[in-house]
């Protein structure tokens, strides 16, 4: 039984750990915040730890979840560009355009037929 309840509050802790980190993320992603207010919630923090963070999630739980997903999309849109632009970066992939480029390829001498006919077959299949 001691092993359940050992087990019990190591979960606790564990999930204030995670409540923790995230206040102290939200007061850094937070731009409305003026530098003294986040010392204060700091100072709060550390001074009295289940309070502090307690009064937060409260008082700031709502903006605390807008900024996160502010912060979600706003990484997304990052992702999306990023892959746009490798994917456009990377070689056409119109059959046509492969196959001009795999005729290029042969002419110039560094692909000889028979690599030329498979690059073709790939491009067509």
């Amino acid at each position: 039984m001691e092993w359940f309840w050992l087990m019990v509050w190591w979960f606790a802790f564990v999930m204030y750990l995670v409540v923790l980190f995230q206040i102290i993320a939200d007061l850094f992603r937070d731009r409305q915040l003026s530098g003294w207010a986040k010392g204060f919630w700091m100072i709060f923090l550390i001074i009295v730890p289940f309070l502090a963070g307690l009064i937060y999630l409260i008082a700031r739980g709502r903006g605390m979840g807008q900024r996160q997903a502010e912060q979600v999309s706003q990484a997304r849109a990052e992702t999306d560009e990023y892959i746009r632009t490798v994917a456009s970066s990377t070689p056409a992939s119109s059959p046509t355009a492969q196959v001009s480029e795999a005729k290029a390829l042969l002419d110039s001498g560094a692909i000889d037929e028979r690599e030329f006919a498979a690059l073709k077959a790939k491009a067509l299949a």
